[in-house]
């Protein structure tokens, strides 16, 4: 974070000092959540969780080195008091960008936002300083947090916002306004909190409304609805995609025999070949658009080309590709999971697995409302037309949904399986993997599936996004 004295925080959220013998003292590190992730000379944020209360952890975050906590009631230690921990984080991130002079990237979408987002980031740090979301910390806490981890010499700030209501990217934007926005596709993630996929295009169009008129919205050409949302920003509009008039699209697309893509980059000052190291068509078009930001921050096309070329995941349980000795490949794209990005991974599996047997351990695709029952039989069927060697469907109501897809599709039925949970997951498959095969892991955060993927591969992993103050 850039250099800020306790008392100019206090000033800048409203907040009120307390147990501080020295409100001149400067915070210069980063501002976290987690007790466990305090640096020296930062601030630790204290929020009241449903199970762990950070405040509880004031005195650790100081001993561990924090300036103080900023928290909603006294806890005998350094400490500035505000009324919203919330609130306070988002107006001095508001604050510190101000004083900044950093290109802001943001980007949404229903699906593909924190790959996008990680490939922007590669590109647009081989050029300056550049700070990106880490993981998928998009919301109105986690947004702020990285916005406060730019500091005087950061010249690009990419930040990730997700929303689960009208209104919410709004206020995102609001805090840290974008110069260049990008919005990759409007999908049914979510469908069951907003209603429809008319609503979730009436949120992600907040982002282009609040781009400047020296801005650019750079927008998916082959989505009618985001193409759609030119009409709602002032800003230049860039399109990328395959369509013949994006400004920024790709031709000869195909797929390497290891399932990743290859295309001509198309810009307007140029093209050059990109072979991606990612694995799944549905890249190329988080691809394109990265380049569009790219182009539009004056790189070069074959800059481009070699950059995309040469990134990878920076984010964990993301079509992660492993194998093991014994020639099984485990891909784990556990994170998370709706009805596009589930069609996305059975088709990279179905082109990883050309020649070998497949297998998709698939669970629940949370927050689908109504549409739940025929999302999770429609991507049965998928695997099924797919010629995916076999189906696990792990868990309950919506897991057998998917079983049933399956069994529904054809004689293919029998290939498919219902079990109740990750371990009885874990037991069918070390009974029945052979060398060669290949096995896609993917369900929505709360399945926790990533247990099945780190058991296979003999190790255990942590989850993303701890409570504060742990």
């Amino acid at each position: 974070m850039i250099a800020l004295s306790l008392a100019e925080i206090a000033s800048i959220v409203g907040g009120q000092p307390h147990d501080i013998p020295d409100t001149g003292r400067l915070v210069t590190g980063s501002v976290v959540i987690d007790s466990r992730q305090v640096e020296p000379d930062g601030l630790f944020a204290a929020f009241a969780g449903e199970h762990v209360d950070g405040h509880d952890y004031a005195e650790r975050a100081i001993a561990s080195g924090a300036a103080a906590v900023l928290a909603t009631r006294t806890v005998g230690v350094p400490a500035i008091v505000v009324p919203d921990v919330t609130e306070a984080l988002g107006t001095l991130a508001r604050a510190v960008v101000a004083r900044l002079g950093t290109t802001l990237v943001a980007l949404t979408g229903s699906a593909g936002k924190t790959s996008t987002k990680d490939l922007i980031a590669q590109l647009l740090e081989r050029k300056a300083p550049t700070v990106w979301t880490p993981g998928s910390l998009n919301n109105e806490i986690g947004l702020p947090i990285t916005a406060l981890r730019a500091t005087e010499d950061t010249r690009h700030l990419v930040l990730e916002m997700g929303a689960r209501g009208i209104g919410h990217i709004r206020y995102l934007t609001d805090l840290t306004p974008p110069r260049i926005g990008v919005v990759l596709n409007v999908g049914t993630a979510h469908i069951g909190e907003f209603g429809g996929r008319e609503q979730i295009a009436e949120a992600k169009g907040e982002l282009v409304e609040s781009l400047p008129a020296d801005g650019a919205a750079v927008l998916n050409a082959d989505d009618p609805l985001v193409r759609a949302m030119a009409a709602r920003t002032k800003a230049r509009v860039i399109l990328f995609g395959e369509a013949d008039d994006a400004d920024v699209r790709a031709e000869n697309v195909r797929l390497t025999d290891e399932g990743r893509p290859t295309f001509t980059l198309h810009t307007p000052s140029g093209c050059s070949a990109v072979t991606l190291r990612l694995y799944g068509e549905h890249h190329v078009s988080n691809a394109l658009a990265a380049a569009a930001v790219a182009h539009e921050l004056d790189m070069s096309v074959d800059e481009i080309a070699v950059a995309l070329s040469e990134a990878g995941n920076l984010s964990r349980w993301r079509m992660e590709v492993t194998e093991r000795p014994d020639g099984v490949t485990v891909v784990n794209d556990a994170y998370n999971a709706n009805p596009e990005s589930m069609r996305a991974a059975l088709r990279a599996l179905a082109a990883m697995g050309k020649g070998r047997r497949t297998w998709a351990v698939l669970g629940q695709m949370a927050e689908l409302g109504d549409e739940a029952l025929a999302e999770h039989d429609a991507v049965g069927r998928l695997a099924v037309r797919l010629n995916v060697s076999k189906l696990v469907a792990v868990g309950g109501r919506e897991a057998s949904w998917l079983q049933l897809g399956a069994y529904n599709e054809g004689s293919w039925g029998e290939e498919s399986v219902h079990v109740s949970d990750t371990q009885a997951a874990v037991d069918l498959l070390r009974g029945e993997l052979r060398p060669g095969d290949v096995v896609l892991v993917k369900a929505s955060r709360s399945v926790g599936l990533e247990r099945v993927a780190a058991a296979l591969l003999e190790s255990t992993t942590d989850a993303e996004g701890q409570v504060s103050g742990r």
